[in-house]
């Protein structure tokens, strides 16, 4: 059987190999990855072969069965945000085949080293073409690390930082990390932001007051008196919490709030799913304003603001794993037929006040072979009236969830 070892290389200078990487690399007959890589290794006997997508490198294996053993080479660690981990499972779908994970020393533990710090507490993040609500990691926790990329460099970073109102917090950046070029900067995230970085690239943020940057703590069912308020209608606190548990929100989700209003459930699921994306659809010029300026408070990065009607406004965006529909104007059959040809496994809860928006919703549903749940929600709240405490009512609110029976299984 063949075998093929994926060797985390360390930060690219020779010195961060570990002796068992190293005595693979001598032992190998060929060597695959990136040029900088291979070239930082000087004179080899192994046949070296330029390259870093997984199914390019597969298919060199293919082309080359006489060459064995073969070190594919990673950077850093095979087990930190490395592209081993498609390589390894392409490998394993071919049987004659035998590929070992061997690790390396990450850019985190580097990093950390060089600052003198430890790395245990510490939130890991990957900027390599995602798109992420980093200030949202950073108001969380107390220390975060960033591997970056060309576009959200340390300096992008920072300035976004800024922008937030956190420019005095204290950032590290490290370039070009265990070369002879190697540069390490710390200080304040204003300071940063005025200098220029390497794309090859790392950050540290450091946030001792993580967690208490919100207007208040973030959970399910945020009090109202947290968001910027205005004429605009927004789904109450508790009946927030109801629904978004009917979501069903997981971290990395594609959400759709539809008819955002202030945009309070759009807020709520972005600071649920931070390694996702939520697109708040609304038409009111007010609402889009006053959803702008809710995500703003709530630093929801992630939080993309579509103004335009509902079904044709989502037609050009991502997929969506769950919706929730707060308003429709008129277009709930059309809406919910658009959600469901995107994606047919797609989770969708509707809110309804009004006897007819819950019974278009229940027909709709179950004609489109939807599995339906219906809970109607009645709410009080005391009131303080001339010292006594007298319950208030409020308007009863039904909340209908839909989905694909096979999807929920």
């Amino acid at each position: 059987m063949k075998r093929i070892w994926i060797i985390g290389i360390g930060m690219g200078n020779p010195e961060t190999l570990t002796v068992g990487a190293l005595n693979r690399i001598q032992a190998s007959r060929a060597l695959i990855g990136a040029r900088r890589m291979i070239e930082a290794l000087g004179e080899v006997k192994a046949k070296a072969y330029f390259a870093v997508s997984p199914d390019e490198i597969l298919q060199w294996i293919k082309d080359h069965e006489d060459l064995d053993p073969i070190s594919v080479l990673m950077s850093g660690d095979v087990g930190f945000f490395s592209g081993a981990k498609k390589l390894l499972k392409l490998i394993e779908e071919e049987t004659n085949y035998k590929a070992e994970l061997i690790p390396g020393i990450s850019s985190l533990q580097y990093f950390c080293s060089r600052l003198g710090t430890s790395w245990e507490d510490v939130k890991t993040v990957s900027l390599h073409g995602r798109e992420r609500n980093f200030i949202g990691e950073i108001l969380n926790h107390k220390r975060t690390f960033f591997l970056t990329d060309s576009i959200q460099t340390p300096d992008y970073i920072c300035a976004r930082l800024v922008e937030a109102g956190l420019g005095e917090t204290l950032v590290a950046a490290g370039e070009r990390l265990s070369y002879e070029d190697e540069r390490i900067v710390t200080g304040t995230a204003w300071e940063l932001s005025q200098k220029t970085f390497d794309p090859l690239s790392v950050v540290l943020v450091e946030n001792p007051r993580a967690g208490a940057a919100y207007p208040h703590p973030v959970t399910h069912g945020i009090p109202d008196d947290a968001f910027v308020r205005g004429e605009v209608p927004m789904t109450k606190e508790e009946v927030r919490s109801i629904t978004l548990s009917k979501l069903r929100i997981e971290e990395e989700d594609i959400l759709y709030d539809v008819g955002a209003g202030t945009g309070s459930v759009a807020v709520e699921m972005a600071l649920q799913a931070r390694r996702g994306a939520v697109f708040a659809i609304e038409t009111k010029p007010e609402a889009v304003a006053l959803i702008e300026k809710n995500k703003a408070v709530f630093h929801a990065d992630n939080l993309h603001v579509i103004q335009g009607i509902a079904p044709q406004a989502m037609c050009s965006l991502p997929v969506a794993d769950k919706a929730f529909i707060g308003g429709s104007r008129g277009n709930l059959k059309e809406i919910v037929t658009a959600l469901l040809k995107k994606n047919p496994d797609i989770r969708m809860v509707v809110n309804a006040i009004a006897l007819e928006t819950m019974q278009e919703t229940m027909e709709t549903f179950k004609e489109l072979g939807l599995e339906v749940e219906l809970v109607q929600v009645f709410l009080s709240k005391a009131k303080n009236v001339a010292g006594y405490q007298m319950m208030m009512g409020q308007n009863p609110i039904f909340i209908i969830s839909g989905q694909r029976k096979e999807a929920e299984q």
